[in-house]
C-alpha cells in the first residue's frame, strides 16, 4: 500500500507521465494468445498444425496465401477488431487523462486507440495489426485492412480464403503482408515517423521538469 500512495503522490506531483507500455500490459488486461480463445476460434489449425499458441503460429510458413490469410485474418480480426474495453485500459486512461502523458509501446493490438486515449500521444514502434504493407517493401507507406480482413472473415472456408481476396502491392505486384516489426523489411511510414518526432519532442519539452516513468509490462 505505501508503494501504491507514493506512485499516486508521484503522479500527482508530476509535470509529465512517459508511459512505456508492453505485452504483459495486454496480458493483464485479460488479452490472450492461448487457453481457450486460442483453442474456440483456431480448432481447425491446432487440428490439423498442432499449435500451441497464436504467437508462434503466426510464424509458420503456409503453403498457399489462401490459407495463409485464413489464419491471419483471424489473428487479426480477434485481437484488433473484436475486442471488448478492459478495465485495465480505462483505469489507466481515468488515471492519465488529465494530465501531460506520452506512451511508447512495442504493442500492436490498437488497445490504447481502442479506450479512447490521444493517439498524438502515442508512439507505436513495432507496428500495428490494422496496418499491411508491401512484403518487399517496395515503398514506405501501410495500408488500412479492416474492410478487407472483415471480408475474408466472412467468405473463409475449409481453413482458406476465396483466391480474390488475397492482397498485393498496388505498386510491385508482391504479395502484401503484416506491418509487423520481424525483421529488416518493416516499413516505417509517414505516421511512424510523425509519431516519433512527436515523443522526441515531448522529452525535449520535459527535460527539466519532473517525469515519472511509468514501465507496464515488458517493453
Amino acid at each position: 500500500m505505501d508503494k501504491i500512495l507514493k506512485i499516486k503522490q508521484a503522479l500527482t506531483q508530476a509535470d509529465a507521465i512517459v508511459i512505456g507500455a508492453g505485452a504483459g500490459l495486454s496480458t493483464a488486461a485479460g488479452l490472450s494468445y492461448q487457453g481457450e480463445d486460442f483453442q474456440e476460434h483456431f480448432s481447425d489449425f491446432i487440428a490439423k498444425y498442432h499449435f500451441q499458441d497464436m504467437y508462434t503460429a503466426g510464424f509458420y510458413p503456409f503453403s498457399t496465401l489462401e490459407e495463409y490469410w485464413a489464419y491471419w485474418s483471424r489473428h487479426i480480426y480477434y485481437h484488433r477488431y473484436d475486442q471488448p474495453f478492459r478495465q485495465t485500459y480505462l483505469d489507466l486512461l481515468k488515471l492519465v487523462k488529465d494530465k501531460n502523458y506520452f506512451i511508447i509501446t512495442t504493442n500492436v493490438d490498437h488497445q490504447f486507440q481502442i479506450h479512447g486515449f490521444d493517439h498524438t500521444r502515442l508512439f507505436y514502434t513495432q507496428g500495428d495489426y490494422g496496418l499491411w504493407q508491401c512484403s518487399r517493401p517496395c515503398h514506405q507507406q501501410t495500408y488500412d485492412n479492416e474492410m478487407t480482413i472483415r471480408e475474408m472473415m466472412k467468405k473463409q472456408k475449409n481453413m482458406k480464403i476465396p483466391t480474390d481476396l488475397i492482397p498485393y502491392c498496388p505498386y510491385c505486384g508482391a504479395p502484401i503482408t503484416m506491418n509487423l516489426r520481424i525483421d529488416q523489411t518493416f516499413v516505417e511510414d509517414a505516421g511512424w515517423h510523425q509519431a516519433k518526432a512527436r515523443y522526441e519532442q515531448f522529452l525535449y519539452q520535459y527535460q527539466q521538469s519532473k517525469i515519472v516513468y511509468l514501465e507496464l509490462g515488458w517493453l
